[in-house]
């Protein structure tokens, strides 16, 4: 329960920052006492939490999109090539994404790419200015993060800032694109979790995670938006470098094995 928890509050802080969550937990994992996987079911259900909490803080801007209109069909547009990604190359996913080695080299590279955009990026286009086109490119980008290590928003605003648009515009798209993928996602790995195991933890144990990821990833939301208004991206794209060489360097001297 200690370790559920723990990842939990790994979830609620990474997810929405683009460092790529999935690969945080996958990482720390192996540090953990039981020292094993969390698993890509674990980590989908859980990730319902902090969309719950991406539901809450955007909550009268979400009904406003319930209520039709371009940016409710841009979502949907958006989600459809996570949607088939995700449930034709499942089995891929889950055997040969999950690779440390390949999250190192994910890590890095994505970085120096979000580095590159942000910086290159003009300041131009808000949400208002989302089109079919724009819809698309960032659909394809988002359907990246199903390899761990890219990351979810990492992936969205580096397509953001790529097609012109500012930070926070880039940043609140990122979160409302995510919103049906992650739920779907989530739904669909606790509906087959009733019947088979969650990987490592037993389903009070992932509950606890999913609402403990719900109550930190709040809170990450509100100081990220704020912090995105005057500082760039950055300081993530540093850390996710560092982190990236730390972790084929742990590979590389055996410390810890793929």
């Amino acid at each position: 329960m200690l370790e559920a928890i723990f990842l939990g509050i790994i979830q609620g802080l990474t997810e929405f920052l683009p460092i790529s969550s999935s690969a945080h937990i996958r990482i720390l994992g192996e540090f953990l006492p039981s020292a094993q996987d969390p698993g890509a079911t674990f980590t989908a259900i859980m990730q319902i939490g902090t969309e719950m909490a991406v539901l809450l803080f955007f909550f009268q801007q979400i009904k406003e999109i319930m209520r039709g209109g371009k940016l409710a069909r841009l979502i949907i547009l958006g989600s459809i090539p996570i949607f088939i990604l995700g449930y034709l190359g499942q089995e891929y996913i889950r055997s040969n994404f999950r690779s440390l080695w390949l999250i190192a080299v994910t890590l890095i590279g994505f970085g120096i790419l979000l580095g590159y955009l942000d910086y290159k990026g003009k300041k131009e286009k808000t949400i208002d200015n989302l089109n079919t086109r724009d819809g698309i490119f960032y659909g394809l980008a988002q359907s990246m993060a199903l390899i761990p290590g890219v990351s979810r928003s990492g992936a969205t605003i580096a397509m953001g800032r790529f097609l012109g648009y500012r930070r926070e515009d880039a940043l609140r798209y990122s979160f409302l694109l995510a919103i049906p993928a992650v739920l779907g996602s989530g739904a669909y790995e606790l509906f087959n979790s009733l019947s088979e195991p969650t990987n490592n933890f037993s389903l009070p144990e992932t509950f606890a995670a999913t609402i403990t990821a719900f109550l930190v990833g709040y809170a990450v939301i509100a100081w990220l938006m704020k912090f995105v208004q005057t500082k760039s991206f950055m300081p993530f794209v540093i850390y996710r470098i560092a982190l990236g060489v730390l972790l084929l360097a742990l590979l590389a001297s055996g410390t810890i094995s793929a």
